[in-house]
């Protein structure tokens, strides 16, 4: 309704009432005759009521189509077909158990060993070559380095942690043929050792090479004397035990270059036992037959000395070739 039309329409009702209250106030005393309740209504009625400003109301709505009778097939548009799907879930790979084992050759007939066993942590595990027997144990990370003295040109190392669970390595020693070996290799702490004596050197003499002088290498191939290599893990209870003696031979610089002897010490876990101790030896590149020797070690009221096994190596002198 417009502005206009809400200023008459308010007029009409003021001047309506105005009329109605005129009508009140002067007839207030004056009787009305003749005239009903019907007939006010009636003419009302007659008067009809303006709608002219009343909302138009909506059309009524259409009925919904019916669905058709057949189905729908709907269809996958080419874009959505060019998305990419979905990532899948990753599978955990599986922890790789194998054993493997690596040999590089070193200066003086040596080789390092590197075997990688990372499901064996921390686990004792038996290295053999030629003979040569000892014990070992791995890192927090299940790996090893290990210098080793080899025993023959084409040497393989086998390290078994069981029966069934071993790793090989293999490489060529080419220069094997100018070295000497002597190794000796127990169980248990025996308290076995080596002595050369090189030069006819004594006891605790510049030339005395044993555990307790082992040297390096580095001399050996130097050609000025041997070296002393000891293997095993030394607190391993039950384990091998090995010391290896080296002399270039090929490069010694005089005739009767070393003695060699064995002794073992009575301890407190050998004594009153039987000590089984093998040896062999590696010359020219030749390795000879292990040779196996059973000590019945004395009471344990001996401990702190020392037996000499004199005849191990054939009471063995190193002579220049």
């Amino acid at each position: 309704m417009s502005k206009a039309r809400r200023y008459i329409t308010a007029g009409g009702i003021l001047t309506c009432a105005l009329g109605v209250a005129y009508f009140i106030e002067a007839g207030a005393n004056t009787p009305v005759t003749g005239v009903s309740a019907g007939d006010v209504i009636a003419r009302q009625m007659a008067g009809g009521v303006d709608r002219s400003g009343a909302p138009m109301l909506p059309p009524t709505a259409p009925e919904p189509a019916a669905l058709p009778a057949t189905a729908v097939a709907l269809s996958v548009t080419e874009e959505w077909r060019a998305l990419t799907p979905a990532p899948q879930e990753e599978s955990v790979t599986a922890l790789v158990c194998d054993q493997v084992m690596t040999a590089e050759p070193l200066v003086a007939a040596m080789v390092r060993l590197t075997l990688n066993a990372p499901c064996r942590i921390n686990e004792r595990f038996t290295l053999e070559h030629s003979g040569l027997r000892f014990t070992a144990v791995t890192d927090h990370q299940g790996s090893s380095v290990l210098e080793v003295p080899a025993l023959g040109e084409e040497a393989v190392f086998v390290a078994a942690f069981g029966a069934e669970e071993t790793a090989v390595a293999r490489t060529t020693v080419s220069v094997l043929g100018i070295y000497d070996r002597y190794v000796v290799h127990w169980a248990g702490s025996g308290g076995v050792h080596v002595h050369a004596f090189e030069y006819g050197a004594d006891f605790g003499e510049a030339g005395h090479v044993w555990a307790g002088a082992r040297h390096d290498m580095i001399r050996a191939v130097s050609g000025d004397g041997g070296f002393l290599t000891s293997l095993g893990a030394p607190d391993l209870a039950g384990g091998h035990h090995a010391e290896v003696y080296t002399f270039p031979v090929g490069r010694a610089q005089q005739q009767d270059a070393a003695r060699i002897l064995v002794e073992a010490e009575v301890t407190d876990a050998n004594c009153g036992r039987d000590l089984e101790v093998h040896a062999l030896s590696s010359r020219g590149g030749v390795s000879s037959g292990a040779q196996q020797v059973v000590l019945a070690m004395p009471d344990c009221e001996a401990v702190g000395d020392f037996l000499v096994l004199k005849n191990l190596f054939n009471s063995l002198k190193i002579t220049r070739n």
